[in-house]
């Protein structure tokens, strides 16, 4: 097969075989995890590496001969799939969120734009290779992956699901805040960079159409088409690898679905409820508030529930004899907080409680820690600083050391 060495082929070479290689061992994983997260972003790598092929392969020679072999094979096989890879990145989001998320028959209309593109391909390879055996649904001067109807219909639709994408992981961190204890860890803070590449890659197209306005850079055609490529190649490298060495096996608490009733638990809930909640202090009190505090309070004190790092609200309102929109409206209304800092400041409690009690010279202040209830060192300082305006070592000298 031939194949053009040169600094252009050869560097957009490296990343299409490092990209298919983690949509390789994404797909192996999927399988065995039974991950349709890892499933839904090795289909996005392994498109996103087609989408560099024909760049990548041109500078290689293969458009270079008219009549040749290779040339009939990029105008005939459809490499760029902008259409599907937006709805991917969409559907990856609501899988990493929602334990429980699968793709219905309702979300498979978000893939139709992008398999009828691939339908007509197949006719054309029918009418064109097949029955004429010429060129005539294409004209063959030109591409088809790259007509400008379907360049800009394919950005249309990933700026569309890019904005969609923030809203839900928006929305996604809210309910973290107000339905679980372990929020920072639940809000997957290296997704927010995954968003910020993935609006990288929505933007790339609109700066290439732009520089080339600019007669030297148009003047470059090509070859100044290359950086985009490359540029788009680096992105997707880093969501590959970000992907791949980021994510943890989902949390089994996790369910998050906006705008529909649903628990936040993948345990059953006597009352499920809409996530619909509302910033501290702006939510309508409810009736009798004073005992339903004191009632919460007297769960927490002999439950001890802040002790479970994986308490969710849910759980908490299976506890007080309730449904999980009156808890949030209690703590809201009561206390003035979200439910993960009500928790916190818990913890925070039963530590400073420890601490008095000397047990800091029998144990490590994060085993302490842990036993409260929170379940990394970093929310562990932040909660306390936040309680006290100390960190945990200044509160001690401040308060326990004569």
């Amino acid at each position: 097969m031939h194949f053009g060495f040169n600094r252009y082929s050869s560097i957009l070479l490296i990343f299409f075989v490092h990209i298919l290689v983690y949509a390789f061992l994404l797909a192996i994983r999927a399988k065995k995890q039974d991950r349709l997260s890892d499933g839904l972003l090795s289909a996005f790598l392994f498109l996103a590496g087609l989408y560099i092929v024909p760049w990548m392969t041109g500078f290689a020679g293969w458009y270079d001969n008219k009549s040749g072999p290779y040339r009939n094979f990029l105008f005939y096989t459809p490499f760029v799939h902008g259409l599907l890879m937006g709805p991917l990145l969409y559907f990856y989001l609501k899988s990493l969120t929602n334990v429980n998320f699968r793709l219905e028959r309702r979300h498979w209309l978000h893939f139709l734009p992008g398999l009828l593109y691939l339908a007509w391909c197949i006719v054309v390879v029918v009418v064109d290779r097949l029955i004429l055996k010429k060129y005539f649904l294409m004209n063959g001067e030109e591409d088809p992956d790259f007509a400008g109807w379907y360049q800009w219909l394919q950005r249309l639709s990933i700026v569309g699901y890019m904005i969609a994408s923030v809203r839900y992981y928006r929305s996604y961190q809210q309910y973290t805040r107000e339905e679980l204890s372990f929020a920072e860890q639940a809000a997957l803070p290296w997704l927010r960079n995954f968003l910020v590449a993935f609006g990288v890659i929505t933007v790339l197209p609109l700066v290439k159409e732009i520089l080339q306005l600019i007669p030297a850079i148009d003047a470059l055609d090509y070859v100044g088409s290359w950086y985009y490529f490359l540029a788009f190649a680096l992105v997707v490298y880093y969501m590959a690898i970000n992907g791949y060495h980021s994510i943890q096996s989902p949390l089994r608490k996790l369910h998050f679905e906006p705008g529909e009733s649903a628990p936040a638990s993948t345990e059953s809930t006597s009352a499920p409820k809409q996530f619909t909640a509302a910033p501290a202090g702006e939510t309508p009190a409810p009736p009798d508030l004073d005992r339903w505090k004191q009632r919460v309070e007297a769960v927490m004190h002999s439950e001890q529930s802040h002790t479970d790092p994986e308490l969710t609200l849910s759980q908490l309102a299976r506890q007080c004899q309730t449904n999980p929109s009156q808890l949030s409206r209690v703590i809201n209304a009561g206390y003035g907080q979200n439910f993960n800092d009500f928790i916190n400041e818990y913890r925070v409690n039963a530590l400073m409680d420890k601490l008095r009690a000397g047990e800091h010279r029998n144990q490590t202040l994060l085993g302490i820690a842990f036993d409260c209830g929170f379940n990394s060192k970093a929310t562990f300082n932040r909660a306390f600083r936040k309680k006290t305006g100390l960190s945990p070592k200044d509160w001690i000298a401040a308060n326990l050391v004569a």
